[in-house]
């Protein structure tokens, strides 16, 4: 399955893209006032390409078995990634009030961030790292 990586590494970072645009715009529109984000075409489409990406996900991981472990960035950015989760469930559903549902939107868009500058970096400290 090796031979695959680079394409299987695409569709990952092409679903991260997706996903986190997907996130923004559902997001936004709700603070917005919007009802569109709830719909369920919308939210079939951003469990699909979730789907697809956790799929890419564990792939790679079956490619590399011990880059979990041998990689200390790469464990950061797995428990930041259930933390974006955590909060993206209080962004859009969870949050009892609008300024609960803000603080978390804005906080899963920092913690999205941070995992993405952790890939880049392949460090713990993603964003901190690249800026000493």
């Amino acid at each position: 399955m090796i031979e695959f990586y680079l394409q299987i590494k695409l569709v990952h970072v092409a679903t991260i893209v997706l996903s986190g645009a997907i996130f923004l715009a559902r997001g936004s529109a709700l603070l917005a006032g919007m009802r569109w984000p709830m719909a369920a075409p919308v939210r079939y489409l951003s469990y699909g390409i979730d789907t697809v990406l956790l799929t890419a996900a564990m792939m790679l991981l079956t490619i590399l078995p011990g880059a979990l472990f041998a990689n200390g960035w790469l464990l950061v950015k797995v428990a930041l990634v259930v933390v974006y989760i955590v909060l993206g469930v209080f962004a859009l559903r969870r949050g009892r009030t609008r300024a609960m549902r803000a603080a978390a939107f804005v906080l899963a868009l920092l913690v999205y961030a941070q995992i993405y500058f952790i890939a880049r970096a392949h460090h713990p400290l993603g964003a901190l790292y690249l800026w000493s």
